[in-house]
């Protein structure tokens, strides 16, 4: 077994084959050239030297992984089967043939999902399942995605919960609005859903949500003090670290301790933080947590 090193387990890398697929769609999500169309945001300029592969490996020559997912704001996986395939054909393909250090996560169609085709996936070397917050956005749409979730618990693989897409715009927001309102008000949304009714169906899940659950964690005295009762800590439930700093770092790591932290950057839409929690935290945050998130053990 390789010595453990340096895990981020949230970027984003485009195959050429997903922009590909991308720039033959006629409505969102789709690409003009490098500009990206989603129903819910402004208009975004891609960058494509941030998908450039040795570009992009070169930015954190110490990590040993570098997990890479389909960003589910395009909203890929709730597209009918028929647009959906195409596009998530691309991205696992892609994905697939990736050099090291990167690694990938599989996305589902969710609209019909399909468990043997998930399993599949999973078994082929992809590291977890992504689903998006919005799939988990009640207890009872946990419950309904639960058989979906339940394939990658019986094949030991993690789930990671990304911000889903925001609804149509209906009127004009600053570019930063999507990520600072939308995203973080879905992954909270997510983290509850989850507290309430997540363990109970799927007992060994290992699950991570990405940017501190949108900070929900630290909601944990508010929820006690409006009758939801004591928090109860989880060693299998993972936050990371995208986009958040020290403070709010600092913050998540008082409630749910230190091993709930795991290294994401979301790059290339952040860059990765140093929030300077010590040594120790770092190794934790960077090492030993993202392997026990994705291995199931601690090294």
């Amino acid at each position: 077994m390789r010595e453990h090193g340096a895990t981020d387990v949230h970027q984003h890398l485009w195959p050429r084959a997903l922009a590909e697929q991308l720039r033959i769609r006629t409505r969102p999500p789709r690409l003009d050239g490098w500009t990206l169309h989603l129903a819910g945001e402004p208009p975004h300029e891609v960058r494509p030297e941030d998908h450039d592969l040795s570009r992009r490996a070169g930015l954190d020559p110490g990590l040993q992984r570098i997990a890479v997912s389909l960003s589910s704001p395009l909203g890929i996986e709730q597209l009918a089967p028929d647009e959906a395939g195409p596009l998530l054909d691309a991205w696992h393909e892609g994905v697939r043939e990736l050099p090291e250090p990167f690694v990938g996560w599989a996305a589902a169609q969710l609209t019909e999902p399909d468990p043997r085709g998930l399993a599949a996936l999973l078994a082929s070397g992809l590291i977890g399942l992504q689903v998006p917050a919005t799939a988990l956005a009640t207890p009872r749409a946990l419950e309904r995605l639960a058989p979906l979730l339940a394939v990658a618990e019986a094949a030991d693989k993690p789930v990671l919960v990304h911000p889903g897409p925001e609804p149509p715009l209906k009127e004009p927001v600053p570019q930063w609005w999507p990520a600072v309102v939308g995203y973080v008000g879905q992954l909270q949304a997510a983290w509850w859903s989850w507290y309430v009714a997540g363990r109970a169906l799927l007992p060994r899940l290992r699950i991570c949500f990405v940017a501190a659950a949108g900070l929900a964690p630290v909601q944990h005295e508010r929820f006690t003090m409006r009758g939801g009762g004591r928090l109860r800590l989880d060693p299998e439930v993972f936050v990371d670290t995208s986009s958040y700093n020290r403070q709010a770092l600092d913050a998540v790591a008082r409630v749910l301790g230190i091993d709930a932290l795991v290294l994401g950057s979301d790059r290339p839409y952040a860059t990765p933080a140093s929030p300077g929690l010590g040594a120790a935290a770092a190794y934790a945050v960077h090492v030993s947590n993202p392997h026990h998130l994705l291995e199931g053990v601690q090294p």
